[in-house]
């Protein structure tokens, strides 16, 4: 029993903790995308599946003895495979598919030892089932979960600050050969226990409603519906978070967490799940959840968004899987049960990893995930006392009302809408028909540039990149002798900077998102209206400035973080050195670090420090017409570049932080530079 447990243990442990490593490893090539997250659980939930319906495979087709022997053979091969580090070939050009790049970058890269992880589990159950025959092995299951949870718990708190990406992916590495051979010597143990059958029809599952029974095809759609509604919400409700803050691994942890927890509760024993307790709490807790998202005056109110989801996640799961726990089968089926569960768990991943940024305009899979997990829930107590079914009845009612609700908020003065792999991309004209008639771009949530069409207005800055912001001060102040001028942007928007360029200036724009290239030639006109020569480079900016020769910029502005959801490897050490590379000598770096949740520009001036550059922060209040509310860090290797006039007498100095450690490749720590709330 002990090395059993062990085995799971350790498989479960590295199998949760290779999950953030690995994310974290290629978010920076895909420009810090909340959907790198969302892609890699796709490809984690398919990996789990196959190997889940390996280890049904051979515990129904293959002597114990010949099954320890191909598993023995396939744990050597993987060994041959490491350390997973992904490799340089995998980094993206710009003009693939970046879902597909990443299947294929996490498949050649963690595929193998990440699919005989997969199979431990179950497979080591069967193993337990054959040595002990007649004791439940379902707790093993719920040690399992366990070990997943301590491992995600504490890669934020215990191994990101202090161990370099690097270091992790080695000595995950090491962990996993010890892996192999734990693996290896649980094999020969259950070699040598007594030739009893593989699960004698004797075999009970403890409590709950187990079942002697092959269970029929109804029953394994049931446990996939009921799997794959937990993997749906769980991925719905991160990416709703991430979008508006930043995909790192504390935010994917959190819900992922709740989600492992809700499976330990569950599968530890029956008596931890009671329906009538559960039921009715899921019911508020969908309604609760579907306010929340339908009210728009609460989308930017953090901490209960936070609170609220991670809740209605907890109540959801708890009932997926609690009911799950109630129709779980005897031992002898326990391998096609957790195939059927992690078919579910897969179903659930693809159609909102994959599916939903093809079918969807908009983030609309939370709001269905709602409707769907009140359909379950009907479903469910059809069999119950009236209240319960009324209680279900009234939260699928108004879990539809609510989702329509937010999809109507969502169109309310939308002219366009687009959706890929980067975000949720709208264009909404306002006062149409009126001398204040405008049209903004909103990325997300976040508005990313404003234009009034008229003909007296629509070459005037707008928004952020007003006169009086640090980026038209930034520009404004460089002197007619350096003109014609070069000018880099990290961020088109919707191309505001390009009114600044006269005739003769080169203004060259960085976008990963070819969405927004386009909403920009065609929906605004400040790019193809500019007197300046526009340059557009798509791709991720930071890799875009790796490969090319010195650009000579005059300026450069890093303008990729008025979205909330920052890309994070564009604000490290490694990041400004690129930087500097492209621009000149007495040129200026300007960080956009407008933010409604994150102080950066401290994290920026502690950069500036490391590399002996110069720093001021200009901060806007936008009360000029047409501005916004702004704060752009201007750096610069000359002190005279800062003190100009239009720039010396509205800096200010930043307000330094200490004990914070400096932000690089490896290590960057969100949490520290969160805004206090009222």
């Amino acid at each position: 029993m002990p090395l059993y447990a062990a085995t799971i243990f350790f498989s479960a442990f590295l199998l949760f903790l290779v999950q953030p490593i690995t994310a974290k490893q290629i978010l920076p090539w895909f420009g810090g995308s909340a959907a790198v997250w969302t892609t890699c659980l796709v490809f984690f939930q398919t990996t789990l599946l196959l190997g889940y319906a390996y280890s049904d495979a051979v515990t129904r087709r293959l002597s114990a003895k010949a099954q320890v022997g191909l598993h023995v053979a396939l744990l050597a091969a993987s060994c041959a495979l490491l350390p997973i580090v992904p490799g340089i070939q995998w980094k993206p050009l710009g003009t693939e598919n970046p879902s597909l790049r990443i299947l294929g970058l996490l498949a050649a890269t963690i595929g193998l030892p990440y699919f005989l992880l997969s199979t431990t589990s179950p497979l080591v159950q069967a193993w337990f089932a054959r040595t002990y025959p007649g004791r439940s092995p379902y707790r093993l299951f719920a040690l399992s979960n366990l070990a997943s949870m301590l491992a995600l718990l504490g890669y934020p708190f215990a191994l990101e600050p202090w161990v370099t990406t690097r270091l992790q992916s080695y000595g995950w590495s090491g962990a996993y050969a010890g892996f192999a051979l734990l693996t290896a010597a649980s094999g020969a143990f259950a070699l040598r226990a007594p030739g009893a059958a593989l699960a004698s029809a004797s075999e009970r599952g403890s409590g709950g409603e187990s079942r002697e029974t092959p269970p029929g095809l109804g029953w394994q759609i049931l446990w996939a519906t009921l799997a794959a509604t937990g993997s749906f919400l769980l991925l719905a409700i991160s990416n709703h978070i991430c979008q508006n803050i930043a995909s790192i691994p504390l935010l994917w942890i959190a819900p992922l967490s709740i989600y492992l927890l809700t499976f330990i509760i569950c599968f530890d024993a029956t008596r931890w799940y009671r329906r009538q307790i559960f039921l009715p709490m899921l019911a508020a807790g969908l309604g609760v959840m579907g306010w929340t998202l339908a009210d728009s005056d609460l989308t930017h109110q953090l901490q209960l968004q936070i609170g609220v989801f991670c809740a209605g996640l907890f109540l959801a799961c708890m009932f997926c899987h609690g009911e799950l726990a109630r129709l779980k089968p005897s031992p002898r089926y326990l391998t096609r049960f957790y195939l059927m569960v992690s078919l579910g768990g897969a179903i659930g991943s693809a159609l909102v990893g994959l599916v939903a940024p093809l079918v969807l305009p908009a983030y609309f899979e939370l709001a269905l995930g709602l409707v769907a997990c009140a359909g379950l829930l009907v479903f469910q107590v059809r069999r119950m006392h009236f209240v319960f079914v009324g209680l279900a009845t009234a939260s699928l009612l108004f879990s539809v009302g609510a989702a329509g609700w937010s999809i109507h908020n969502f169109y309310e003065n939308t002219v366009l809408a687009t959706r890929n792999f980067y975000g949720v991309l709208r264009v909404q004209e306002w006062n149409v028909g009126t001398a204040t008639y405008h049209r903004s771009l909103i990325h997300g949530t976040i508005l990313h540039g404003t234009q009034y069409p008229g003909p007296a207005l629509e070459r005037r800055p707008t928004s952020y990149y007003t006169e009086t912001s640090g980026i038209g001060r930034a520009l404004e102040s460089m002197h007619p002798s350096l003109r014609p001028l070069k000018v880099g942007v990290i961020g088109l928007g919707t191309g505001t900077i390009a009114t600044y360029g006269s005739k003769g200036d080169v203004y060259r724009f960085y976008d990963i998102n070819p969405a927004v290239i386009g909403i920009a030639k065609r929906d605004f006109s400040f790019v193809g209206k500019s007197d300046a020569t526009i340059e557009i480079a798509l791709g991720d900016a930071r890799l875009n400035l790796e490969r090319e020769d010195a650009q000579h910029f005059d300026v450069l502005a890093i303008d990729a973080f008025s979205s909330d959801a920052i890309p994070v490897h564009l604000i490290t050490s490694e990041a400004l050195a690129i930087y500097r590379r492209h621009v000149k000598p007495g040129g200026i770096i300007a960080f956009h670090v407008t933010n409604r949740y994150l102080d950066l520009a401290p994290v920026v001036q502690q950069l500036a420090d490391a590399q002996g550059l110069h720093a001021v922060l200009v901060a806007d209040d936008g009360e000029e017409p047409m501005g916004s509310r702004s704060d752009w860090v201007l750096l610069s290797d000359s002190e005279d570049a800062l003190d100009v006039e239009g720039i010396d007498e509205v800096a200010e100095t930043i307000e330094p932080h200490a004990g914070w450690r400096l932000w690089t490749d490896d290590f960057n720590n969100i949490v520290q530079v969160l805004k206090s709330t009222d």
